[in-house]
């Protein structure tokens, strides 16, 4: 089995991730791994960064933040912005959110399952200090991507056949890229689209619970 560091994986998820973004588009980030996505997004699209705490032309985090480190992502991190960016308060970057303005969502998630059900916003038990925007954003954008490692430390599996902690959003996951597969979530169920060339696909459909509809002459390969 390939092993990966988590730096690794998280960077091969962000830079997949962002290979799914079009020119125009209006994305927004959650917090933890999507943000990454914005270091990797193509130089020749031209893409607006949705931040739910009131931000739009939002860019990668900023490390030489000093007076501007007001200017943060969802996550609470300071990034820099484009020209032309505009700030509002929290009532319209929800309005923006909930009027299907925004094109596509990046969002973490703890488990995804074979209906395209979510769950990644608390684990019973477990202190959490709110659900944050993604009920609103996966309700609200127009593509819902899922962007988390495969399995859990512990070799667990986050692509299941029925999730088993409590759910964020039903039936609104379009599509799950992880470190090892892009999976697209249809009426059907989860296709498998794409796999990265430091796995197989014997090692892929072994660390996914949910069942996959697999066609190997169509997969691609990436990474």
């Amino acid at each position: 089995m390939t092993v990966l560091t988590k730096e690794a994986c998280r960077e091969i998820i962000a830079r997949r991730v962002a290979k799914e973004l079009k020119s125009g588009d209006v994305i927004t980030l959650g917090i933890g791994l999507p943000t990454e996505v914005a270091y990797y997004i193509p130089t020749d699209i031209e893409v607006f960064l949705q931040s739910e705490n009131g931000m739009i032309g939002g860019g990668a985090r900023d490390f030489n933040a000093f007076e501007n480190a007001r200017i943060t992502n969802a996550g609470g991190l300071p990034v820099t912005t484009r020209e032309g960016a505009v700030f509002f308060d929290t009532a319209m970057s929800f309005t923006i959110i909930r009027g299907g303005h925004v094109d596509v969502t990046v969002l973490g998630a703890l488990q995804v399952d074979s209906h395209g059900n979510l769950a990644n916003w608390m684990i019973p038990g477990a202190f959490v200090p709110g659900m944050g925007g993604a009920m609103d954003l996966t309700v609200g954008a127009k593509k819902v991507i899922i962007a988390m490692e495969h399995t859990t430390s512990k070799g667990e599996a986050r692509i299941v056949k029925d999730c088993n902690i409590p759910l964020t959003a039903e039936h609104e996951v379009d599509m799950i890229i992880t470190e090892r597969a892009v999976i697209e979530v249809a009426p059907q169920g989860l296709i498998l689209k794409e796999i990265n060339k430091a796995f197989t696909l014997e090692e892929v459909i072994s660390s996914t619970e949910a069942e996959l509809i697999v066609a190997p002459a169509d997969i691609k390969y990436f990474g």
